[in-house]
């Protein structure tokens, strides 16, 4: 990544939190996917049932597994676990299709499986020949900043923001969910008529995660900037897909994960 920090430029690599799909089965069956940071899969996995009412306590679970999910190169992902339920344990009625609520403080709701996750894009992002100059970029907080006014009643909630490529608030919406206010900027724009929203910028007031960053590839959004960190998953969809991806956004400086040729002036 390129690291800028007031005239300084630097390139090297970096540390990102890891980010992976855990997908949560019932007997085999699909219940829900949840983005998480490998590790105590087992626990979120008991902590998820009971806090959806599936299940009381341990008793209720006869037994667990890591299914066969496997990468490109044949390697278990430990991506997918499967629950027995002990006897007499009604499993959720999903008839209805009711959608679970599953979040790494930012989530992919009602998705069964973790092919459902990828949603592809029908804007080529990557073809977008927006340029964004840095000072531009780095004057990004101070305008989503001063233009939250909810926040400055509650100091709760998360921001996102749809800027033009010359720095012009197009839109802002507060929630307590950053993939909420996110939705809310989008469908806004889906409202007026506006995506695919090519030219523009998606600034983030938390970090940037790879539901931010698909939902930003699926309103046709080439510029991504977050106050915070990426997560892995957020890096390697932004490269794929041909976002540019900044984090770290504050002050006079920022890192730039992916596609760094979309800015002027560094």
């Amino acid at each position: 990544m390129l690291r800028i920090r007031g005239a300084a430029r630097t390139t090297r690599p970096d540390v990102v939190a890891a980010e992976e799909p855990l997908e949560i089965r019932l007997s085999g069956s699909p219940l829900a996917v949840t983005m998480r940071t490998p590790g105590h899969d087992f626990d979120l996995v008991h902590g998820f049932l009971a806090t959806e009412g599936v299940i009381a306590g341990s008793d209720d679970v006869l037994g667990l597994r890591y299914c066969d999910s496997v990468d490109a190169d044949g390697r278990n992902t430990y991506n997918v676990v499967d629950v027995d339920l002990a006897p007499g344990v009604e499993p959720p009625d999903t008839a209805l299709d009711r959608n679970f609520y599953t979040s790494s403080s930012c989530g992919v709701c009602g998705k069964a499986s973790i092919d459902a996750i990828r949603t592809r894009t029908r804007h080529d992002v990557a073809a977008d020949a927006t340029r964004l100059p840095l000072e531009t970029l780095l004057a990004l907080p101070d305008r989503l900043r001063a233009a939250q006014r909810v926040f400055d009643k509650t100091g709760g909630l998360h921001a996102a923001g749809l800027f033009t490529a010359d720095g012009e608030l197009v839109t802002l919406r507060e929630d307590v969910g950053r993939h909420n206010a996110v939705d809310k900027v989008i469908g806004d724009a889906v409202c007026a008529g506006r995506l695919p929203l090519a030219g523009h910028v998606l600034m983030v007031s938390g970090r940037a995660s790879f539901e931010l960053t698909q939902k930003a590839a699926m309103a046709g959004i080439p510029v991504l900037a977050a106050v915070s960190a990426p997560s892995s998953l957020a890096v390697e969809l932004a490269a794929d897909v041909g976002i540019t991806l900044v984090g770290f956004l504050r002050g006079d400086g920022c890192n730039v994960y992916t596609r760094e040729d979309r800015l002027t002036g560094v």
